[in-house]
């Protein structure tokens, strides 16, 4: 029997990269919400009690880039200048320019088009070249792998114990870890925990781990995964007074490894938050989940990954490889086969298909962009269509 351990972690929203990820994500759907067409790549840096917002948009819409900044700052649980950090008072910079011609030229009229294909999906090319990456598993009830669900729910469980007030001391930086031990490729418990919080000097060291650990861990980690030798990390340092934009600077796209799958896949390396859909390294990353997770759902693989890659200004990905580790009930080559004839990669099927012109994206950005049914690409409506072309293979 093969045993194995493997380790994801989770931020809060108050992380430095994920108070940066909200306001880009925030700008991006008040920009949506006025044009759908509008083109953006915004990236947002923050330290104390400062704000750089910057990048390229095309828009009709006027939006005031600064208030809308401020607004996400305070719902995230900046609003007092003892944090170091504060939506009400920090300074805000923009130096946002237009999206260059020469990407435009691809986006606007894609290759096939000018080569004179006239079906609407081939009508823009892809906003640059890279790949991008999809899975899903059948280790836990979302299809997401255990390791980056179980540390998501600790760090969304911080947010919620701070906001209802739970625990008052708490402030809005944090972070977990979660390691978890695999047998045969099966997860089968928990090795190890770790949960860091920022809080106020208000409360001891002592006091906080007996808190977390009752109203944090205790909660979260189902009590069959936890053994007399799972480890338990907490605050291992001591206090963590000092946090968020004030403790470290932040940046858009920082955090793209809990942003996706927690490492247990490959990452194409682009980021997701700031970017409207035209931008393949997000909309193609969220069709690549979605895809992988209609595959496991419909029960022809209990592990899925996909590989999608582009060129810049060409609707068609250049390749689609699929990967099932072996646990596919057809060959990969004919689950290929399947998600060609099921879902249509192009850039702008993409964007139909997911509703991805739509002011959703802020919605995406704390707690993994993957994992959540209420968002478009975790929907699993096309099992009876994948069904039907397995028959037919």
């Amino acid at each position: 029997m093969k045993r194995y351990l493997f380790t994801s972690e989770s931020v809060t929203e108050g992380h430095p990269d994920k108070v940066s990820d909200k306001i880009s994500d925030s700008i991006l759907d008040a920009l949506i919400a006025k044009d759908p067409q509008s083109r953006v790549a915004l990236e947002t840096s923050c330290t104390t009690n400062f704000v750089l917002l910057m990048g390229e948009v095309t828009s009709k819409a006027r939006i005031d880039y600064e208030q809308v900044a401020r607004k996400a700052i305070l719902d995230i649980g900046y609003d007092d200048d003892a944090l170091g950090f504060n939506g009400n008072t920090c300074t805000i910079e923009v130096r946002v320019g237009t999206q260059s011609p020469d990407i435009a030229l691809g986006v606007d009229s894609s290759f096939e088009n000018k080569e004179g294909d006239k079906d609407k999906f081939d009508k823009i090319g892809a906003g640059d070249q890279g790949m991008v990456f999809g899975y899903a598993c059948t280790e836990t009830e979302e299809l997401m792998p255990m390791p980056i669900s179980l540390a998501h729910r600790l760090t969304r469980k911080l947010t919620e114990l701070r906001k209802n007030k739970t625990l008052k001391y708490l402030r809005p930086d944090g972070k977990s870890q979660v390691t978890v031990v695999y047998e045969d490729g099966k997860p089968v418990g928990v090795d190890a925990v770790v949960v860091s919080t920022q809080h106020c000097e208000c409360v001891s060291t002592e006091q906080l781990r007996k808190d977390i650990k009752e109203y944090v861990i205790d909660t979260v980690i189902p009590k069959e995964l936890i053994s007399d030798s799972t480890k338990i990390y907490i605050n291992p340092t001591g206090q963590f007074i000092i946090g968020g934009p004030a403790g470290d600077s932040g940046l858009t796209g920082r955090k793209i490894i809990v942003d996706s799958y927690g490492g247990y896949c490959p990452h194409g390396g682009g980021a997701f938050s700031g970017k409207d859909p035209t931008k393949v390294d997000r909309s193609a990353a969220y069709m690549a989940r979605y895809a992988c997770k209609n595959i496991v759902a419909a029960g022809i693989a209990q592990k899925c990954q996909i590989q999608v890659a582009y060129a810049i200004g060409v609707a068609h990905p250049v390749s689609i490889q699929v990967d099932t580790f072996g646990t596919g009930k057809y060959s990969d080559e004919d689950i290929s086969k399947i998600i060609y004839k099921v879902f249509d990669f192009r850039p702008l099927a993409i964007i139909e298909n997911l509703h991805l012109r739509e002011p959703i994206f802020a919605q995406s950005t704390n707690y993994g962009h993957f994992g959540k049914d209420y968002l478009p690409w975790e929907k699993c409506d096309k099992v009876e269509e994948i069904l039907k072309a397995a028959k037919e293979l």
